[in-house]
């Protein structure tokens, strides 16, 4: 089977609810990023095959096909088709794993992973139409699991009780998220993978640039002022992750397209897993998707040497973590998704983005990338820097 390669990976800086972010259509963000990430590669835009375009909230200005609209919205031809897909929080990660597929299949060859979300304009949950009392679960579905709805909340605390996780802990992780990408930002290590852009503010025009989640004076004390999201829990706003605005992309290509555009690979597609387990508690699958990817990658976690574990709630890492084994100075060097935000269907290629230059910047081989996803499902991409 071919190889597939990653040429190029760029994401936005992220940002806040209804931040430096909100005045950008979920289009054109979409569109900018995918302009960015054929105008680094310096590949002629009319040579891509198809862009994958992941987005979990694709109503509103996200919908009628985000992906399709973003394209048009950038510098590629109206020629260059699009698919927009719904994997909830793995969408872009999904999107990788179908771009490398086409690649590796020979059936394409030069394929654009993206995602996009503007949970500003477009808010969480609003597919479900509040206030219409539309059920998105069946009877049917809800009895087969003794349940009266799913909460990917509910699930963050039944994760915290089951690993035996307390406040304390899931704070102090919390802070060093903030802390390290605090230091990530001074040092300039998300300089090559951000895309600056203009933002219109009240206090006029400004390049957006920095990740505008980031707490620098983020501290104990104050992590543990804030509520618990349930009477005698341990989730709070500061020990998940933040609503965010962004878009990313990563550009996935074959060997003959390497050769054909004189193409520089940043990194190759080692393994593509995705697996499915308890919808109830929901956010643990990455802690078995993880088992299985590095057995059919023939891998020992000792061998991986960055791993990217989406910080949706602080128990997911902490719990990945203890069941595999791995080393937790090399998970989320740069911070994760506490700190920096994490918008949804975007949250898969950003993540990439983050993996493949810190992997580069470290002198790395092999990292790893996986992400809780709502449902129970999870997806694991492994790499190895070129």
């Amino acid at each position: 089977m071919a190889e597939a390669y990653i040429v190029e990976a760029v994401r936005t800086a992220g940002g806040r609810r209804n931040g430096r972010l909100a005045g950008w259509h979920p289009n054109d963000l979409g569109g900018a990023i995918l302009s960015a990430a054929v105008a680094r590669s310096g590949i002629d835009p009319a040579a891509v095959d198809d862009v994958i375009m992941g987005c979990v909230s694709q109503a509103g200005e996200q919908g009628l096909h985000i992906g399709r609209n973003s394209v048009l919205a950038s510098i590629l031809p109206e020629s260059v088709p699009a698919v927009s897909i719904d994997r909830q929080c793995g969408s872009s990660q999904q999107a990788i794993h179908f771009a490398a597929q086409a690649v590796m299949s020979g059936t394409q060859d030069v394929v654009i992973a993206a995602g996009v979300e503007s949970m500003s304009r477009v808010p969480m949950g609003i597919t479900v139409l509040p206030g219409t009392g539309a059920r998105p679960f069946s009877d049917k579905v809800l009895e087969r699991f003794g349940v009266s709805g799913f909460s990917q909340f509910q699930g963050a605390e039944m994760i915290a009780r089951k690993h035996n996780f307390s406040r304390e802990q899931l704070d102090a992780y919390s802070l060093e998220s903030h802390r390290r990408a605090a230091a990530a930002t001074e040092r300039g290590d998300f300089i090559d993978e951000i895309l600056p852009l203009d933002v219109e503010l009240e206090t006029g025009p400004e390049v957006h640039k920095v990740d505008e989640g980031i707490r620098w004076d983020a501290s104990a004390e104050g992590l543990a002022t804030l509520k618990t999201l349930v009477e005698g829990g341990a989730i709070t706003a500061g020990n998940a992750s933040q609503v965010c605005d962004g878009s990313s992309a990563v550009m996935i290509v074959s060997g003959q397209a390497l050769r054909d555009h004189g193409l520089t690979p940043l990194a190759r597609i080692v393994n593509l897993t995705v697996t499915a387990g308890d919808p109830v508690i929901m956010l643990e699958e990455p802690l078995f998707a993880t088992d299985r990817a590095l057995g059919r990658a023939g891998l020992s976690i000792g061998e991986i040497d960055l791993y990217e574990v989406n910080e949706a709630f602080a128990p997911v890492p902490l719990a990945w973590l203890n069941h595999v084994g791995a080393d937790p100075d090399r998970l989320n060097v740069n911070g994760g998704a506490i700190a920096l935000g994490h918008p949804l269907g975007a949250s898969g290629t950003k993540l990439m983005a983050t993996l493949v230059h810190a992997l580069r910047k470290r002198g790395g081989r092999y990292g790893l990338q996986t992400m809780c996803e709502g449902g129970g499902v999870a997806n694991v991409t492994i790499i190895e820097a070129l």
